[in-house]
């Protein structure tokens, strides 16, 4: 059986979109970035722990297999994780107008044979953004549960000017990609049932 470990929507919908049947196995884990840890290595790390976290919690860990995911936002070389507040929402989102920077996903895929991790990086460019646009957007909620205080796939896609890369990378899973893990793992997209 195949496993998700996350609560994301996000995610459950682009592994639905390719057809790929799953159950939900979602965790709770710390994800404060170590002193000196780069975007690539951070978001990997969570990916790894998060999927052993849900292996460890099933009870057919042998059967299993396993997909955790981490997406971050990078500016200025900081990581950028979901906001804590209003007001830090705000301070990502005028750090992000009318500059460029890198959306980060990890994706690690287990089971008690195997793991594998990859990532991808993909480069969006925000138009320059007023004060007043902010602060509407903030108000809708939709920046509180996403990295980087945005999300291009609902009201946030007003705010990008354009991406260099993947879409689904930033959405929150480098579909491409996904599915060629998956696939050395035996798991089968486009599969005509699905289930959530």
């Amino acid at each position: 059986m195949f496993y998700l470990a996350s609560a994301s929507p996000r995610r459950r919908e682009l592994l639905t979109q390719i057809g790929v049947q799953f159950k939900l196995a979602p965790v709770d884990i710390d994800e404060t970035p170590q002193p000196g840890e780069d975007a690539k290595r951070y978001v990997e790390r969570l990916a790894l722990e998060k999927a052993q976290t849900a292996l460890a919690s099933l009870n057919d860990p042998e059967e299993a297999v396993v997909l955790g995911s981490d997406t971050s936002v990078i500016i200025d070389n900081q990581i950028r994780t979901k906001p804590h507040s209003a007001a830090d929402a705000k301070r990502m989102l005028q750090q992000l107008s009318g500059n460029r920077h890198q959306v980060f996903t990890a994706v690690a895929v287990i089971s008690q044979q195997q793991q594998k991790v990859i990532s991808v990086a993909t480069d969006v460019v925000f138009r320059t953004l007023s004060e007043t646009e902010i602060d509407a957007y903030i108000a809708t909620g939709e920046p509180m549960d996403k990295a980087g205080s945005y999300g291009i796939q609902g009201k946030g896609a007003i705010l990008v000017d354009h991406i260099h890369g993947s879409y689904s990378n930033v959405v929150g899973l480098p579909l491409t990609e996904t599915a060629a893990l998956l696939t050395e793992f035996s798991i089968k997209v486009w599969s005509e049932d699905q289930q959530g």
